[in-house]
């Protein structure tokens, strides 16, 4: 004991004389940390919220220009043509369905069909018909898209038991990754190995988005497809085609009757908002990923969810909503006056409708109730009132494959994360925009011409940056000068500038941290470079390091997600803050992995600004963040990139080929794939 004392003392009485080996880890801290873990409104949420309505004002005011029917058929043709790009277009080919009816269940008044058909060549679809038994010859049809519901169709069974009651030919299928048709099947756990509501959504949205394309894509085509499969039935009169579902089906709904005039009558429900509400509470009360609902440009190419209705003019279309939704109901309300103002501007007011029920996100009974009610009165049929009863089956009754997967019981099923490599195979040779010419693109907010000066306690505009002094410390013969960073009306960049006494700042090495800005632990390799003569500044980009909301968004539809600790958690490409804030910024037409960029750019013309116009760059980063270097030195002028053995660097080619599943979101970009 004695000895372990005298060593102690020692190593106190070297600490004291000699110094410790870094600086304190409050010397690389700028900004007061957080009073608690808790929601809140983040500087960066507010400025993604306010991008999103600056250019969703820019929409309005495109629109208030149509003046004639003519003038609205012009849009919708625009409209049509910026949504199929955001797909990547549609599969040119309907190739053979091969559909198999698998079983029947006779119920009374009608039967179900167990149906399986292939949507493309090797990707099967499980689907439920339901088939009036009234002894008419023709009946009207309806397609019924899935919700997020693990385990798909069944879970919306009673809604098409109701349609069908009421003389409709019903379509009901698993939407990829739900119910029958997982993609990430574990035959050993028997389950996948993600869960089956919107995580493996995720996996695929991520990978599709890097290929130039979208999820919803091939979500969209199930749909036309399942639709395809209908005409060939003579139980379905053609001129009667009617598509309702619910949340992940008010998706496709509203996606599939846009692109497909062949449906006569839409009905989406709990899906239609305005999406810069959406932008500003989706962290807080839906926070699971789902990519194919953030299709990139939605709000900047002036689409969102009044556009994807006014394609649907001058077709009947009733909007069913929930007031407590998380698909926020003031949204419901302005997206609905708006398109309506539009059909009773050309007499049409009649074809258009909405219902409000005092709940949470369901397709509640008086909201089924009012939706069968309009569609009854499109599809000439009787008036009738009240929701017949309904007799629910098991998930196993209902089961339409052998297996209960898709992708096991036939040999050659093709999983969609081929489907979308082979997209991207099938593009590559495409001409191409370099990394720095898609940087350079219109959204791109020309940082070098800001002005810079010092902060006066009154909020930067939009093109300027407010320096602060926010403290300095000096250690081992260098200073560590901390700085925030006020730009853009709302933000903060924390940031450190670190240098020798007297240095001139002319040779500069920008630092990038896998999380953010340097930390004490970097000081090694910091000093080795104010060792070599160069000045360092490094900084947190948006919404990572200081700037983090201080918020665990749990998901409510994965347990094993909500145990992740707070680090892991925020970062979770299935499920977490960082998503939703790349994701947001898709739906604006500026991906946060651009942002980051911008970031170092706001960094360099601080420095050029206050300390010294004629700096020269270089450029690195730690593990993983070393992707983000080399893009800055890809994207900006002179800006030089250190080389490190051991760098890391993400290639999105390589990810899309080799189907990687999980890597970091803050890198989604989209179109990547084709970047060399």
């Amino acid at each position: 004991m004695k000895a372990i004392l005298t060593l102690g003392f020692c190593a106190l009485w070297a600490a004291n004389v000699f110094g410790s080996n870094e600086p304190s880890a409050e010397a690389f801290r700028v900004l007061a940390p957080a009073a608690k873990e808790a929601p809140v409104i983040s500087p960066y949420l507010k400025y993604q919220t306010e991008m999103a309505w600056k250019e969703d004002d820019q929409r309005v005011k495109s629109w208030s220009e149509i003046r004639t029917e003519l003038d609205l058929l012009r849009v919708q043709r625009e409209l049509e043509k910026n949504l199929l790009a955001m797909l990547g277009g549609l599969p040119g080919e309907r190739t053979p369905l091969h559909p198999q009816i698998t079983g029947k269940i006779q119920m009374n008044g009608f039967h179900i069909e167990k149906l399986i058909f292939e949507s493309l060549p090797g990707v099967y679809v499980s689907a439920l018909v339901y088939v009036p038994e009234d002894g008419i010859k023709q009946h009207p049809a309806v397609l019924v898209p899935v919700g997020h519901a693990a385990n798909g169709k069944v879970r919306y069974q009673a809604l098409c038991q109701r349609l069908v009651q009421r003389g409709y030919v019903v379509i009901c299928w698993d939407a990829v990754g739900q119910g029958e048709r997982s993609q990430f099947w574990d035959v050993k756990a028997a389950k996948s190995r993600y869960n089956l509501i919107c995580a493996e959504h995720a996996v695929l949205g991520n990978l599709a988005f890097l290929a130039n394309t979208n999820l919803a894509r091939w979500e969209i085509w199930d749909g036309m497809r399942a639709l395809d499969y209908l005409l060939t039935r003579p139980e379905v009169d053609a001129q009667r085609i009617n598509i309702t579902g619910t949340s992940g089906g008010g998706f496709q709904a509203a996606h599939i009757a846009a692109l497909d005039r062949r449906i006569k009558v839409a009905v989406p429900s709990c899906y239609i908002t305005a999406l810069p509400m959406r932008i500003y509470n989706r962290i807080f009360k839906d926070p699971d990923s789902d990519p194919e609902q953030d299709l990139y440009g939605m709000i900047s190419n002036h689409l969102d969810h009044a556009g994807l209705l006014l394609m649907m003019y001058p077709r009947p279309v009733f909007v069913a909503a929930a007031v407590l939704d998380f698909f926020p109901i003031e949204g419901t309300r302005k997206t609905m006056r708006e398109v309506s103002e539009l059909y009773r501007r050309f007499h049409h007011e009649d074809r258009i409708g909405w219902t409000e029920g005092y709940h949470d996100h369901q397709y509640s009974p008086e909201n089924q109730e009012a939706a069968l009610d309009f569609l009854d009165r499109f599809n000439r049929m009787p008036e009738r009132h009240g929701l017949p009863l309904v007799k629910e089956l098991d998930d196993k009754t209902l089961q339409c494959t052998r297996t209960g997967q898709v992708m096991l019981d036939f040999e050659n099923a093709r999983s969609l994360m081929d489907v979308i490599r082979n997209y991207y195979l099938e593009h590559r040779n495409q001409p191409a925009k370099t990394l720095k010419e898609l940087y350079q693109s219109e959204l791109n907010p020309r940082i070098s011409a800001w002005n810079v000066a010092e902060f006066g306690r009154t909020a930067p505009g939009r093109k300027e940056i407010r320096w602060e002094a926010l403290g300095r410390s000096d250690f081992d013969g260098a200073t560590i000068e901390k700085y925030s960073l006020h730009h853009s009306e709302y933000l903060e960049l924390p940031l450190l500038y670190i240098h020798k006494a007297h240095s001139g700042g002319r040779r500069v090495m920008l630092w990038i941290g896998e999380n953010g800005k340097a930390t004490a632990q970097d000081w090694p390799a910091l000093s080795k470079y104010l060792g070599d003569g160069y000045d360092i500044i490094s900084f947190d980009p948006r919404g990572l390091g200081e700037t983090r909301m201080p918020y665990k968004a749990l998901s409510p539809d994965d347990p094993a997600l909500a145990q992740l600790d707070t680090e892991h958690a925020y970062v979770n490409p299935l499920s977490g803050v960082l998503s939703d804030y790349v994701y947001n910024s898709l739906l604006t037409g500026r991906p946060y992995f651009l942002q980051m960029i911008d970031d170092a750019a706001i960094a360099m013309r601080f420095f050029q600004g206050h300390v010294n116009p004629r700096a020269e760059f270089i450029v690195t980063g730690t593990n993983g963040a070393y992707t983000l270097a080399s893009a800055i030195s890809e994207s900006l002028p002179n800006v030089e990139l250190s080389p490190r053995p051991d760098a890391q660097v993400i290639e999105w080619s390589e990810i899309v080929d080799r189907k990687t599943e999980i890597w970091p979101i803050e890198y989604l970009l989209p179109g990547g794939a084709y970047i060399h």
